[in-house]
């Protein structure tokens, strides 16, 4: 190849490189743009955030000040730290024991089992809501034969299913029991797992290693990408959630983060967009410190299930 055409074919990549870099800034400025804005919102004062002023203010730590203390942001973040830390707990070991049974273990029906599992990812909570309620919600009953006597008569079974649920509308398992389950996860886990060779697992059997070893010792150092990309996706999905909290939670001292956001805008006749703003930032905090820790795991995680 002449010098010519190298050096040709060198500044059409130079111009091309240059182009898709241009294209990559201008589009990473677009989605940061709302986040940024906020963060030069949450500095402002009163009179300030509702003027085009798109500099920093001095009002970031009274902005800050008001929505933990005043608007109670810090006690709804503890909650949504507490609930989400637990449901991402309960969705990675039931996922993982599930998706355990479905691969190491021959039964039959396990084939349908999983075509079910799979199903309920087409129900949104949305679809469930007021049956998931009235479970949650509900007071059980008093004695086993008020029990009896509505489970035996087939018309007030018909008429009232969920007469009787938990009762736990007044305190944290509310939102966390509804959400241990996870078919994505279950999905996640049993792919990786199926992609383990038989050798291995007979290797294991042969040296006598139980169900208990086979996990501890095999699986779980072999899923620590998976599980942290799991962990990670489901983490920011609970700090997230707001429709089902808004729905079954009744007292402040148990409300989430999200909902907590909203009681801001709905507290008084006028809205303080500055300490909204605050309020919005220090929210973002928790989930951008586990997506820095989760990170790599994330991307290994994705990478190995996009090559299965």
């Amino acid at each position: 190849m002449s010098d010519v055409k190298l050096k040709r074919r060198k500044n059409i990549y130079y111009k091309e490189s240059v182009w898709i870099h241009v294209l990559l800034i201008i589009t990473v400025i677009i989605v940061c743009f709302p986040i940024l804005f906020a963060f030069i919102k949450s500095t402002q004062s009163t009179a300030e955030v509702l003027s085009p002023m798109m500099h920093p203010g001095t009002s970031f730590f009274h902005n800050i000040k008001r929505a933990l203390i005043d608007y109670k942001l810090g006690l709804y973040m503890k909650n949504s730290l507490i609930i989400s830390v637990a449901v991402t707990a309960g969705k990675i070991v039931l996922s993982f024991m599930a998706a355990f049974a479905l691969v190491f273990f021959k039964f039959r029906g396990k084939e349908i089992l999983f075509a079910f599992i799979i199903i309920t990812l087409m129900l949104p909570t949305e679809a469930l809501i007021l049956g998931l309620f009235d479970l949650v919600a509900n007071h059980p009953a008093q004695n086993i034969g008020d029990f009896l006597k509505w489970i035996l008569n087939p018309t007030e079974l018909l008429f009232q299913p969920i007469k009787y649920g938990f009762g736990w509308s007044q305190n944290y398992l509310a939102i966390i029991a509804p959400f241990m389950a996870s078919a994505t996860g279950v999905f996640l886990f049993r792919q990786h797992f199926s992609s383990i060779p038989r050798l291995m697992v007979d290797s294991a059997i042969i040296d006598g290693a139980g169900p208990l070893i086979f996990i501890f010792h095999i699986l779980i150092p072999m899923s620590k990408n998976t599980i942290g990309a799991l962990a990670l996706i489901q983490f920011i999905y609970v700090w997230n959630q707001y429709l089902w909290p808004r729905v079954i939670v009744r007292y402040d001292v148990n409300q989430v983060v999200q909902v907590g956001l909203n009681k801001i805008i709905a507290t008084g006749d006028a809205v303080y967009w500055g300490e909204v703003m605050a309020a919005t930032v220090i929210a973002l905090v928790p989930p951008l410190i586990v997506f820095g820790l989760l990170y790599n795991s994330f991307m290994k995680g994705y990478a190995l299930s996009s090559n299965k």
